[in-house]
């Protein structure tokens, strides 16, 4: 389908954004309405009105219990009227529970219609000649799927997409949009996958146009990456042979013929690049002809901007797709916007979208359509899918920026309950406090001390990002004087860590992409220090409240002022 063909049913969905979700409902009722769980509220019918008023708006929990018995084996009709063929997983984000959700070729092709529109989009303001348009290097990866009792697949939404035969026949795989290779991509192995990446990337510098992932952490990690192995890679291009260490036969056969023979030139510019002291606009001296940097930097990714600045000579970074593993939501537009200022247009054909009001929460009655919605309030999202979930809460805070046509475009916001995170691990109040709880215990026990106040955040500044917790210590005798006893403090560290969950344990232990665990103590008053701070902005002295993590530079720099020692987990959280 052509360019404009395209961009112009985005014209027609977004016009008529009320007619097509009123449509979407009803074919996801008609679909679903004799599954057991709606036939509970519904008793056969497809009625909009009566699906408002008896169908309960519900979390996880809720319909957890369907969803395992669909993976254990029971027939797909319990929660989905259509074939539930594989489950797409969760990254761990709602408080680290993983949550696996029941889809099928359905949800890939509505996966792959927002690629290819947000493509199209991008391609459009970016490329004068699309003829010319040349490649992006897209560090793109592939998980090993795991399995159900029953046998299905289980995998990540993009896992899913790229074992798909929607994207291994992607009609765009023709014009070899990718420096790389398909089995680069598909290559179980991250290591020798991003590693390919590079080197492919590096063989086709005068082709990169663009330099994209799906997240901003995998782009820094990427960068990271080039940083640990430009010396081989040259070597590997002034030879014209992929390392040995290469082993996955389809990857190291795709990357040789990309690399062709021995490019000496080449390798000289990239040692003569790599070597410089700064790597201060990396990006834009090995690929000159970049225009853009494509990845997800709305949300928890936000932090990472400066640093993908640094590395690109601040060249526009464009976040394009906003999804979940419960739905597909929307496409930013407007590519060009800044990445504080991204919103997002949800497609009307992909879910039936309902949204709660935040300051509204215990009153479901408030909920309004997507069409519906208000500027400038703030709502969480209500989804209701075509393979089982129905009124479910998404977690995601949102807050409507305008409209393109007649449908609302949203900024994320952030997660609900989200506090603190580095990679796609995620932190809530609850889980700080019980960690904190379980490392006093620690020190409590060990030492002369007591935590008198604490604060944290997530220290993206060197490659893995860690948490740095700040305590403020007392001695538990008046007379006595704190003594900080390194192998104390280490174990206090590894209490917080051992506290946290599966997703931050693997993360930290087996992938090394969270560093290690961060204890720094500060002197006393110091915290007397932070609230004379944030009352001189304007706080109040009788609600002041020691902010659980800390985002501001000037409160972190009242803190780093103060930093007596610091202290580290000495040993990785075991992976049980």
């Amino acid at each position: 389908m052509s360019l404009s063909v395209e961009l112009k049913d985005l014209e027609v969905l977004t016009t008529n954004a009320k007619q097509i979700q009123d449509d979407v409902l009803k074919e996801i009722l008609t679909l679903n309405t004799n599954t057991e769980y709606l036939q509970r509220f519904l008793h056969g019918s497809s009625d909009k009105e009566l699906f408002k008023k008896n169908v309960p708006v519900v979390s996880y929990g809720d319909v957890k219990p369907y969803i395992e018995r669909v993976a254990n084996g029971e027939p797909s009709d319990v929660i989905s009227g259509g074939p539930v063929t594989r489950f797409v997983q969760s990254t761990g984000t709602s408080g680290g529970i993983h949550k696996i959700f029941p889809v099928n070729d359905k949800y890939i092709e509505k996966l792959g219609y927002l690629v290819d529109v947000s493509s199209l989009i991008t391609s459009k303001h970016f490329n004068d000649n699309v003829a010319e348009k040349g490649k992006k290097m897209a560090f793109l990866y592939n998980r090993l799927e795991s399995k159900t009792p029953s046998g299905l697949p289980v995998s990540s939404s993009f896992t899913s997409y790229f074992m798909s035969d929607y994207f291994k026949n992607r009609p765009s795989k023709c014009n070899s949009e990718y420096t790389s290779p398909d089995q680069v991509i598909l290559c179980p192995d991250n290591n020798q996958s991003i590693y390919c990446h590079l080197l492919c990337g590096l063989s086709q510098r005068g082709k990169v146009v663009g330099v994209s992932a799906t997240f901003a952490h995998a782009l820094v990690k990427a960068l990271n990456a080039l940083q640990i192995y430009w010396k081989e890679l040259s070597s590997n291009i002034r030879s014209g042979h992929v390392s040995e260490w290469i082993t996955d036969i389809n990857c190291r056969n795709s990357v040789s013929a990309i690399l062709g023979g021995p490019d000496p030139e080449l390798a000289d510019l990239v040692e003569r690049e790599c070597s410089n002291n700064s790597w201060e606009g990396i990006i834009t001296r090995l690929w000159p002809k970049a225009k853009f940097i494509e990845c997800i930097v709305t949300g928890q990714m936000a932090q990472y901007i400066p640093t993908l600045e640094f590395y690109s000579n601040k060249l526009p970074i464009v976040s394009m797709i906003y999804g979940s593993s419960e739905s597909i939501f929307g496409v930013n537009v407007d590519p060009l916007s800044k990445p504080q200022d991204v919103s997002y247009t949800f497609l009307p054909n992909i879910s039936y979208f309902e949204f709660l009001p935040v300051d509204h929460e215990e009153d479901m009655n408030n909920i309004v359509d997507l069409v519906d919605v208000k500027l400038g309030c703030y709502y969480e999202t209500v989804v209701t899918s075509y393979f089982g979930l129905h009124r479910y809460l998404v977690g995601d805070i949102l807050q409507v920026t305008g409209f393109y046509n007649n449908t609302p475009q949203f900024r994320f916001v952030r997660r609900k309950n989200t506090v603190l995170t580095v990679n796609s691990e995620t932190k809530t109040e609850e889980d700080i406090l019980k960690g904190i709880a379980r490392a006093t215990l620690v020190l409590e026990s060990s030492s002369n001390s007591m935590l008198m106040g604490f604060t944290c955040y997530a220290d993206i500044s060197t490659f893995p990002g860690h948490y740095v917790f700040y305590w403020e210590l007392k001695a538990k005798d008046v007379n006595d004087v704190v003594e900080l006893d390194e192998k104390v403090m280490a174990e206090c560290c590894y209490a917080l860590e051992e506290s946290f969950d599966a997703l931050y344990k693997r993360l930290r232990s087996k992938e090394g992409s969270v560093g290690a665990l961060e204890i720094r103590v500060v002197q006393q008053g110091t915290f007397d220090s932070l609230m004379e701070y944030f009352i001189s902005k304007g706080g109040s002295s009788a609600q002041y409240k020691t902010p659980m993590c800390i985002n501001s530079s000037e409160a972190l720099a009242v803190l780093e002022d103060k930093v007596l020692a610091r202290f580290y987990s000495e040993k990785s959280p075991p992976l049980n």
